[in-house]
């Protein structure tokens, strides 16, 4: 049974920081691509960050890039966002994504709050 669990959302001023993890189990996280997308309200779900299974090809959205650093540990199935001087725009419920054979796997979602 596949799980995603997004922790580490919440609510932060405008240029504060938070790190997002998703802890994964029930598929070879070590083999999958991974991502993180998210939904802000009114609005369709949008790509942010992805990562490949080595970590050596790495995307970003453009609204993101400088700010976010995606990154992943193989040893532990867990995927990371660290999100840095955020602004009241990154507000939204961000889901981690995996691609394994084809097949695309989503969390729950963590809310993510900037206050302005």
């Amino acid at each position: 049974q596949v799980r995603m669990v997004e922790s580490g959302g919440g609510l932060v001023q405008a240029g504060g920081s938070l790190r997002l993890s998703c802890a994964a189990s029930g598929f070879t996280f070590a083999t999958a691509g991974m991502g993180w997308f998210r939904q802000a309200p009114g609005k369709e779900r949008e790509f942010v960050a992805a990562i490949s299974w080595g970590s050596n090809t790495i995307y970003y959205t453009d609204s993101v890039k400088g700010r976010f650093t995606i990154s992943r540990d193989n040893a532990w199935n867990t995927m990371y966002l660290q999100m840095n001087s955020l602004k009241p725009e990154d507000t939204a419920v961000y889901y981690c994504n995996a691609l394994e054979t084809n097949v695309f796997y989503w969390g729950q979602g963590t809310q993510v709050t900037v206050s302005s």
